[in-house]
């Protein structure tokens, strides 16, 4: 039998095990050097400014917005596709959550669905570089300035993305990351808040300093469940544990997803893990993990152009693109095809595990009101699949990805074709 292949996999330095044992004999598992070092390197990376880690990217959000002392009640534009938890915490600090509708092609908000959405009482935005794709920055600021609202980038999915030669992170108020075991870099966990801003930097430090350290149980376990993560995610270790699991569901046509995110509910209070600080084992996995990035990201790159040029003829498939001016991460790579489910279900049969969307349609979640939006654009981007394409895939691999892909759309097409003609 050939390896299955995961749909995600972590980026991991080789040293985990070592740098994790050589930390715990000096005592520096939770607290340590490695943190601000951490800090300043990441800071430094982005050109400048400050930097401030956290237990998630989400509590570098809260404390931007809690920072930003935003008055309460005020709006706050999200894109209509983006994780549940960002708006959640927008509305646990007293804002309320408006979301716009993305362009179908990039899948992120425009200037033009962002000033349709301008009010009174709009006081922030968070453009959200969804998938690794920077938005259309310089319109989004310029818009948000002329109003004096406030801009918080979301690249939780973006390290390593460029805008006009400018890292993402660098180009509103302030920004967030996070360092989650899939993440463009994996810390385990984690997230930080960035901004030039040294008033709004020194009142975000406070508030995350203000919070207490992990204990060693938590650090361990986390440790240990992003170990694990890792491990069944190659293909070797994949085939024999959660692919076999995988495809009996499909072929039962139960779903398993939800058992893999993080249940959608009211944040109001906040859990007791996001009221911790960022560890310094994390820390220094992170450091060492910035020197690799850039070759991560370039090798992630390159297998996103072969599946392109694999898939980019193939009918009713629509790849995905950048424009000239900026640089895709290719955190997940995102393409339209026929017909959702029967590709998705056709190339888990044949051992390629397809995601199809683990972002939210927010204005369906009732959490939120199920505030009434026309979305097109966002509603029709939940149709799309996400392709392997991860830079610890090997090209043969990535070969064999692009061929189920193109030979399940093809058969789908035929039988589209065949039923069209009967007819």
């Amino acid at each position: 039998m050939l390896n299955a292949i995961s749909r995600y996999g972590a980026r991991v330095i080789p040293n985990t095990m070592q740098l994790i044992g050589e930390l715990e004999r000096k005592g520096q598992l939770i607290e340590g050097p490695h943190i601000a070092d951490f800090e300043s390197a990441f800071a430094a990376r982005l050109g400048g400014g400050h930097a401030v880690t956290t237990s998630y990217g989400r509590m570098a959000f809260y404390y931007i917005l809690k920072a930003m002392n935003l008055p309460k009640g005020g709006e706050i534009v999200f894109p209509a596709l983006t994780f549940w938890v960002m708006p959640e915490i927008a509305r646990v600090t007293g804002l309320t959550p408006v979301f716009v509708d993305v362009d179908p092609v990039s899948f992120n908000m425009t200037a033009e669905t962002f000033a349709r959405a301008i009010t009174p009482r709009t006081v922030a935005v968070v453009p959200t570089h969804l998938w690794g794709l920077p938005c259309d920055m310089d319109e989004i600021v310029a818009m948000a300035n002329r109003r004096g609202i406030r801009v918080i980038e979301d690249c939780a999915h973006s390290l390593g993305a460029r805008y006009h030669d400018r890292p993402v992170g660098t180009l509103g108020d302030a920004a967030i990351f996070s360092f989650q075991t899939l993440k463009p870099l994996n810390a385990y966990g984690g997230g930080m808040a960035v901004t030039k801003d040294s008033g709004l930097a020194a009142r975000i430090k406070a508030l995350a300093a203000a919070e207490p350290p992990p204990d060693r149980h938590t650090v361990q376990t986390r440790l240990w469940h992003g170990r694990v993560q890792r491990i069944a995610t190659r293909p070797n270790t994949f085939t024999w544990t959660l692919f076999p699991l995988m495809y009996v569901c499909t072929r039962l046509h139960w779903s398993i997803d939800m058992y893999f995110w993080e249940p959608i509910r009211s944040l109001d209070p906040r859990p007791p893990d996001y009221k911790q600080r960022f560890s310094n084992v994390q820390a220094a996995i992170a450091l060492e993990g910035l020197e690799y990035l850039d070759g991560w990201t370039k090798e992630t790159q390159r297998h996103a152009a072969r599946m392109s040029a694999a898939l980019g003829d193939v009918p009713g498939v629509r790849v995905p693109t950048a424009p000239a001016d900026r640089t895709h991460a290719y955190y997940q790579y995102c393409a339209y095809t026929p017909a959702r489910e029967p590709v998705v279900e056709g190339c888990l049969r044949r051992g390629i595990d397809i995601e199809t969307l683990h972002v939210d349609l927010c204005p369906d979640i009732d959490l939120f009101g199920r505030a009434p939006a026309a979305v097109p654009g966002a509603r029709g981007a939940t149709q799309t699949i996400q392709i392997p394409i991860y830079e610890s895939l090997t090209e043969a691999h990535l070969d064999r990805v692009a061929y189920v892909v193109k030979d399940t759309v093809m058969t789908l097409n035929s039988g589209i074709g065949a039923a069209v003609h009967q007819s």
